[in-house]
């Protein structure tokens, strides 16, 4: 739904709800028996008398003041202000009207404007005249009745085309006061010239003589179509030019009767300077101040759409509205508004207890049976009432009890004094009375009184209940400490207490329904006895609460109870659906659902139950009549319509940091708030004018919200700190009577981002951030390869002082050794075994030699040729062949492919170790006369191929190694250390393949670029 959308286009949906569901108060009631709630002025309500009262159809009402015009949802009254640059004639407003098109016209002091929900226009033609009636006919036509102080009051007639006026000629003299159109479609003109029919055809005056019409609001519509117009004489019924007055029983003296209404019912209702008269079925009732009414003057009376009728006066604004449950009090003839006892007696009278006398209510008309003085004491506090078969109604009064019979009152003789709290017959025509010290006394049919006494039925103390069992087997007793009792012939059949199911505490009404069943009303809850069963409605099936006080069936079988915290209706299929699983032995678990009327309704609880029964009966018009031990109230179950109209939803306002802003979804465009909000609130409403407190809202901001937020009343939505974004409020919101506006109202607002909150702003920071990690990353990797690197040259400083060493002292050692091994030999020319030995001794240790400069010379290596690989690898080869003695070694082959790059300190060594190895074993072991190394230079990985044509590797050394060697091991763990992959290939006499791939990430060395001022 849109916020504050088109007049004209609500008003169609409005119209048809209005048509099938509006309803209207029950005419039948007096003022008194309505709801009443008054605002007044000195409370704040309004700045200024209130006068015109109108409804658009957004549900708004809109009230007119001395200093303009208020926009009421029913809970707040907001001074309305037109948009910038539009300006009302004068803010004394006099009269309004809402089109069917939806426009609100207004007519002021001096002038007249519409507002069609966007914009106020003027009508220059009719500006500095006072706008007095306004009136709508058939064809659309707006016509105006204006006043002037230059004794020409005019008649205008406001269409598409212009504004046309009448009565330039002081035809109406200084002022016209109402319009009128009758059924057979003629404008009627009441002015200060008399009465006149306007159109169509030739006007044509009626005087008025002694019918001056009291004030701008006094007219109103007949039931038959006719022009009703208070006067300051009396009310007069205007038809076809016939001036006749209406009689007002009851009113006498001079009244101003100031305004008029005719509601949907047909009643009555006048306003007048002595209050408020009400003329319904004949007879006529007032409220005034003394009442409750904000002010005995009373300006305007106007219905909404929902029947509510709104009373302005000169010291406030009064409502009025039908309650579900209405009361009878001494307004209405009762001679005390204390009630204790309720009673349907079977010829359509009802019977009440009051203090002051025992009253019947028949007709209408109320008599009263008061207590004289020595005489009929027993009716000066009367208690509990009962109807016999006979039509005898049996009361207890102060100290006695008697009966009325044919409209006299008779005193049973014998029956002792003290309180009585129930009656009861049986089907032998016994009277049973439930005397609260003496027991349970029998009054037979010849006047004989038998006591029996309450300790002959039990501990269970006295009976405040009696209900005679359908069956014709005696008395059910309900008792006041707890559970109920079968008694026949003073002998106790049957008895059951909570541990058998039924609910706690006191019994407070006891009854029998239709098919049989024992209701008992209790402390807690309601039972019901069938067949030996018992089962107990109570707070954990669904009851608003435990004590219930008595029990109703209506005509269509609902199930009434009055409990402590409301009256509670339960639909008959519900009920029905209960006692069949309670029939059946089986208690379900279900909460049973119901209808609940508390005090917004007219119920007026309370946790305290009287002593005094019946408290409820049903009458033959089929309404409900009970006390809460204060008060008589009635509910007619047939007129409990629900509120079936959902309410109009609407946005209202949007606060950021205490500066407003206009609500403006309905224009379709997003409201754009400033950066950095702190504090937001969003002020919405709904509009239901029955019981606006009773309202319920569910909001949800897209954007923000998971879920709706079910927030009861509140009108206000509450958020602080929205980080920038597009958001979306919407609203839904329930009438009195539970039914939701599903659509509700919505509006599309964004918070605008600070710089700092921007998108470019972050990604200018996340780039930042992310180039100042990656420097840092860069640095931090130049120092651990400036660290490796010194480490390194470290590492190479100290192989090289180890080669020294051992090639100036450990090999020079065994170099001397073996020469002296030598001459030995030389010795021992006649110990050949011994000279063949010594000989072996002597090539070992020349292999221990060549091994150890083998091994100085691995010390020296690597490093020493910088990243030339390949260079490295030719100097082995170099190196290798000057070993052979003379002898010709294999052809070494290096090819270079790509551009040579930088190594890796680590990759580098490792690299040349694994390439010097594999030379080393074919050139030595292998037997191979040609040896081919391919070292490429790759994009995504460094490769480096060793090929020769020699005696390959046997199966098992390849996969397991040569005992007690480790260099194909060594190999394969130096690839695992710089992240490479070894692979072997050879097969015997067709020689070796060794092929090792190293990652280009692990490989290279990383090139420094861009600034150096930083690099370690």
């Amino acid at each position: 739904m849109r916020v504050g959308g088109s007049l004209g286009v609500a008003f169609c949906a409005a119209l048809i709800a209005w048509c099938r569901c509006a309803q209207a108060l029950d005419p039948a009631l007096d003022i008194g028996q309505y709801a009443h709630t008054a605002w007044r002025l000195s409370e704040g309500f309004a700045k200024g008398t209130i006068g015109p009262i109108a409804q658009t159809p957004d549900g708004y009402l809109w009230l007119g003041t001395d200093f303009g015009l208020t926009r009421f949802d029913g809970v707040r009254n907001v001074p309305w202000l037109p948009p910038a640059g539009e300006a009302l004639p004068n803010s004394f407003i006099r009269t309004l009207l809402v089109a069917r098109d939806g426009t609100l016209w207004i007519g002021t002091l001096s002038g007249l404007a519409s507002w069609n929900g966007r914009h106020l226009t003027a009508y220059p033609p009719l500006a500095g005249r006072g706008i007095n009636a306004l009136f709508e006919d058939r064809q659309g036509t707006i016509w105006v009745g204006t006043q002037s102080t230059a004794a020409d009051g005019h008649v205008c007639a406001v269409r598409a085309a212009g504004v046309h006026c009448d009565g330039q000629d002081g035809t109406f003299g200084p002022w016209v006061a109402a319009l009128h159109e009758d059924s057979h479609a003629r404008l009627w003109v009441v002015a200060a010239s008399g009465l006149w029919r306007w159109r169509p055809g030739p006007p044509q005056r009626y005087p008025l003589v002694g019918h001056v019409p009291a004030g701008i609001g006094s007219q109103a519509i007949d039931k038959d179509g006719t022009l009703l117009l208070g006067t300051r004489g009396g009310i007069v019924r205007v038809d076809d030019g016939r001036v006749d007055p209406l009689a007002l029983a009851g009113v006498a003296g001079p009244v101003l009767y100031e305004s008029l209404l005719r509601d949907r019912q047909g009643a009555l209702w006048i306003g007048t300077e002595q209050g408020l008269l009400h003329l319904h079925d004949g007879r006529v009732d007032r409220y005034a101040l003394a009442d409750g009414l904000s002010n005995d003057s009373v300006h305007r009376i106007f219905e909404d759409r929902e029947g509510n009728i709104w009373v302005s006066t000169r010291e406030g604004l009064d409502r009025f509205r039908e309650l579900a449950v209405t009361t009878l009090t001494v307004r209405q003839g009762l001679s005390d508004d204390w009630v204790g006892a309720v009673l349907s007696a079977s010829d359509g009278s009802l019977w009440f207890s009051t203090r002051t006398g025992l009253n019947r209510w028949s007709e209408g008309r109320m008599t009263v049976y008061q207590p004289r003085a020595g005489r009929v004491e027993a009716l000066r506090r009367v208690g509990s009432l009962f109807q016999d078969s006979q039509g005898r109604i049996w009361f207890a009064g102060t100290g006695e009890v008697g009966y009325v019979k044919d409209h006299h009152v008779i005193i049973a003789v014998g029956v002792p004094a003290g309180i009585v709290d129930s009656f009861a017959e049986d089907s032998r025509g016994n009277v049973w009375i439930a005397h609260r010290e003496r027991g349970l006394l029998r009054w037979s049919a010849d006047r004989r009184l038998d006591e029996l006494p309450w300790s002959s039925l039990g501990d269970a103390g006295a009976a405040t209940r009696l209900a005679a069992d359908p069956a014709g087997t005696g008395l059910w007793l309900g008792f006041a400490t707890g559970g109920i009792a079968h008694v026949s012939d003073g002998q106790v059949l049957a008895r059951y207490a909570t541990a058998d199911g039924l609910g706690r505490g006191r019994v407070h009404d006891l009854r029998f329904d239709r098919d049989g069943a024992l209701w008992a009303a209790t402390q807690g809850g309601v039972s019901r006895l069938k067949n030996g069963r018992v089962a107990t409605l109570d707070t954990k099936g669904g009851l608003p609460c435990d004590p219930v006080d008595w029990t109703l069936e209506d005509d269509a079988r609902d199930l009434w109870l009055h409990t402590a915290c409301g009256l509670v209706r339960i639909a008959r299929a519900e009920m029905e659906a209960w006692t069949a699983a309670a029939d059946q032995g089986r208690i379900v678990d279900r909460t049973v659902p119901f209808t609940v009327l508390d005090s917004s309704d007219g119920v007026r609880p309370s946790a305290a139950f009287g002593s005094n029964g019946p408290r409820a009966a049903k009458a033959a018009d089929g309404r409900l009549w009970y006390t809460n031990l204060a008060i008589a109230s009635i509910v007619d179950p047939t007129r409990l319509r629900r509120n079936r109209l959902p309410p109009p939803v609407h946005v209202e306002q949007v606060i950021a940091d205490r500066q407003a802003y206009a609500a403006t979804s309905d224009t379709g465009q997003r409201l754009r708030l400033p950066p950095l909000v702190r504090d937001l609130q969003i002020h919405y409403t709904a509009l239901s004018l029955v019981a606006p407190e009773k309202m319920n809202f569910r909001y949800k901001l897209e954007g923000h919200d998971g879920r709706w937020q079910d927030v009861g009343t509140r009108r206000q939505a509450f958020y602080t700190d929205l980080p920038p974004g597009d958001y979306r409020f919407t609203v839904i919101a329930s009438n009195n009577d539970g039914v939701w506006n599903e659509t509700g109202a919505s509006l599309a607002f964004s918070v605008s981002p600070a710089y700092w909150q921007t998108t470019w702003f972050r990604t200018a920071c996340g780039a930042a951030l992310v180039a100042a990690l990656f420097m840092l990353y860069r640095l931090r990797l130049r120092l651990l390869r400036r660290r490796y690197e010194l480490r390194t040259q470290d590492r190479v400083g100290e192989r090289m002082r180890i080669a020294r060493e051992l090639h100036d002292t450990l090999l020079q050692s065994f170099q001397g050794v073996l020469l002296k091994f030598h001459a030995v030999t030389y010795m021992l020319p006649d110990r050949p075994e011994a000279r063949q030995k010594l000989q072996g001794v002597i090539e070992q240790a020349e292999q221990a030699i060549v091994e150890g400069r083998d091994a100085v010379q691995a010390l020296r290596s690597s490093t020493l040729f910088g990243n030339e690989l390949a260079e490295g690898i030719r100097a082995l080869g170099d190196e290798l062949a000057s070993d052979e003695d003379g002898q010709e070694g294999p052809a070494l082959h290096v090819i270079v492919e790509g551009e040579p790059r930088d190594l890796a300190p680590l990759v580098r060594e490792e690299v040349y170790r694994i390439a010097r190895e594999a030379v080393r074993n074919a050139w030595r072991h292998a037997g191979a006369r040609r040896i081919d190394m391919v070292i490429r230079y790759q994009r995504r990985s460094l490769w480096l191929s060793i090929c020769d044509d020699g005696q390959g590797i046997a199966a098992d050394v390849l996969n397991a190694g040569r005992p007690g060697h480790h260099g194909l091991a060594g190999m394969r763990e130096r690839a695992l250390l710089v992240h490479g992959s070894l692979e072997i290939h050879s097969k015997p006499d067709a020689g070796t393949r060794v092929e090792l791939i190293i990652p280009a990430a692990a490989a290279y060395a990383k090139r420094g670029r861009g600034h150096r001022w930083w690099r370690a």
